[in-house]
């Protein structure tokens, strides 16, 4: 029986309540909200917090039995970019540590941030209210600045030596796959012993196979075009770009291939970023259209309609687009970066890519094209891989987190 009963998570940046795809909204906004429902079902209540954007959010939200979104006052009623956000942390940290004093009812035991603003806020939380503080990076920025693309912005200074910090003061660390572990020890020095690995889940009950045919006819994809779809941000990060430099070299090289792209996602940061202007400057207008986020289970339609669903990324903790898209059924092809070989069986549930070439990326698309049979079986291959992934494992290995969290709150790690 595990110890912690109820836990506060810092999501200040962004909220679980947005929908993924665009601003700041991603997959940790799902990891997050998905995490905390399974949570509660093994009878541990999960307070979220984040900040209020809008003077018309109400102070709580039950997302479920036992979980609550409570929205803090810190800084203006309004978006903050996140570069803007790092003056707000002690104000946000004071204002959680207010309302999480204030609860009734089971006391919180353990404080969880997300992401590196979360983090710094909660270093302040955990000290005032003496609890262990557990840490998800998500993204890093070394690892980031790594693997930094001609047109990206190189993550500042200031977020660096932040989660420089949080390594040094989290009780434990938690990673999304072993690759990250091994980057939180080279870029920050921390120590094995206290990182725990956890992978992130897929929820099985949406994301599933079903009829392909269905899928198409419903979002009028003809069942002669080669369709190919990706879901997420609209950034130089996550390489919607790449996709559209690998379709006109397919136009030229390949002109069998009947293609059809699907672009799912919303612009974010500060880059200029116009999809749309590149697809028609490439004469791609007429097989490559540009859709706005949607919910989960319109998106499990899109990857159920795909040929092969694509994560062009320059930098992946996980990749939870891939997970998705493998649980209903579909071969995904992805960068071999991050925690992306993790998520995709190279050869058996998709295929990973070595940089972001757009020579590369046509091959891969045309070799799957070309190879229809084995492209089912990859598809049949993944729905499978894609079932060990669910999050009540997810919650599962949390919890088991939070209980070595509280354990070695006051004493040291052996080994660390």
């Amino acid at each position: 029986m595990h110890q912690i009963r109820r836990v506060a998570m810092l999501s200040l940046h962004t909220s679980p309540l947005e929908q993924p795809g665009g601003g700041d909204a991603g997959g940790m906004n799902v990891y997050v909200r998905h995490l905390a429902l399974e949570l509660a079902a093994t009878g541990v209540a999960v307070d979220i917090y984040t900040r209020r954007t809008a003077a018309t959010q109400p102070d709580t939200v039950e997302l479920a039995p036992q979980v609550y979104v409570h929205h803090i006052t810190a800084g203006p009623f309004t978006k903050v970019a996140k570069e803007a956000l790092p003056e707000l942390i002690t104000e946000m940290a004071d204002a959680v540590a207010d309302h999480v004093t204030s609860l009734s009812g089971e006391a919180v035991r353990v404080i969880h941030s997300h992401y590196w603003v979360s983090g710094m806020a909660g270093i302040l939380v955990a000290k005032r209210l003496d609890l262990p503080l557990v840490h998800t990076m998500h993204t890093m920025a070394r690892v980031k600045n790594d693997h930094l693309q001609p047109g990206q912005s190189a993550e500042p200074g200031i977020r660096e030596d932040g989660e420089q910090q949080i390594v040094a003061a989290a009780t434990r660390l938690i990673a999304n796959t072993t690759a990250e572990a091994a980057e939180l020890e080279s870029h920050y020095d921390g120590c094995e012993q206290r990182i725990d690995v956890v992978s992130p889940g897929v929820d099985l009950k949406i994301f599933k196979p079903a009829f392909r045919d269905r899928s198409r006819m419903k979002l009028r994809i003809a069942p002669e075009r080669f369709h190919i779809v990706f879901a997420g941000r609209l950034q130089r990060l996550k390489g919607p770009h790449v996709l559209v430099k690998a379709a006109t070299i397919l136009r030229t090289e390949r002109p069998d291939i009947d293609l059809e792209l699907t672009f799912l996602g919303a612009s974010s940061g500060n880059d200029k970023y116009d999809l749309t202007a590149m697809i028609a400057d490439a004469g791609l207008s007429a097989i490559a259209t540009v859709h706005p986020p949607v919910e989960a289970a319109i998106l499990a339609d899109w990857y159920r309609s795909a040929d092969v669903v694509t994560v062009p990324s320059s930098s992946e903790s996980f990749g939870l687009v891939a997970l998705e898209a493998q649980a209903c059924g579909t071969p995904v092809i992805a960068t071999s970066v991050g925690g992306l070989p993790r998520a995709v069986s190279d050869g058996r549930t998709g295929l990973l890519v070595a940089n972001r070439s757009a020579k590369l990326w046509a091959e891969a698309i045309a070799s799957l094209h070309d190879f229809g049979e084995t492209r089912a079986d990859m598809g049949r291959a993944a729905s499978v891989f894609a079932e060990a992934y669910g999050w009540e494992k997810t919650a599962a290995q949390t919890i088991l987190s939070y209980d070595l969290a509280l354990k070695y709150q006051h004493i040291p790690v052996p080994g660390c």
